[in-house]
């Protein structure tokens, strides 16, 4: 008879410890979500570099004369009195119509020359300004304006000798 009041014994302290164990402690929170990781910056495309709207005028050249690529040839800002002064306006960009202007004055702001040439480029070109005087130009200090539909778009200065 021993036996039965062992089990029973036995099963008793069994459960007791399942109940003291359920009773008597907790089970640990479960850990809190992982937050999920910020999304990795997305790169941007570089922007695409905007092409020059319309015309501009890139550079502005003296010479004795334009060269048959529209270079001044002889670039030069000392001219003799007798000859020909050539004022060589590169422009880059596109447009229908634009207008170039170029106004030659003497040292004290007298105006030498005023033109003007409708352009309609489709890339790179030359453009050139001429002025001659048969019986000589004063000797002195000089420039050229250059203007792009009525804007400044340069200027060189010169000297005749």
């Amino acid at each position: 008879m021993n036996a039965p009041v062992t089990l029973l014994r036995f099963v008793a302290t069994a459960v007791f410890a399942i109940a003291l164990a359920a009773c008597g402690k907790q089970e640990p929170p479960a850990p809190a979500p992982m937050p999920a990781p910020a999304p990795a910056p997305v790169a941007m495309p570089a922007p695409m570099p905007v092409a020059p709207a319309g015309v501009q005028v890139a550079s502005i050249d003296l010479g004795t004369a334009a060269s048959p690529n529209l270079l001044a040839k002889d670039p030069t800002a000392t001219f003799a009195p007798t000859g020909a002064i050539n004022a060589v306006v590169s422009t880059t960009g596109t447009a229908a119509s634009a207008t170039l202007a170029a106004k030659w004055t003497y040292q004290d702001g007298q105006t030498v020359n005023e033109t003007s040439q409708t352009i309609a480029p489709t890339g790179p070109a030359s453009t050139t300004f001429t002025i001659e005087k048969p019986d000589g130009w004063p000797v002195g200090k000089y420039k050229v304006e250059i203007t792009l539909d009525g804007q400044p778009a340069g200027s060189r200065e010169f000297e005749v000798k």
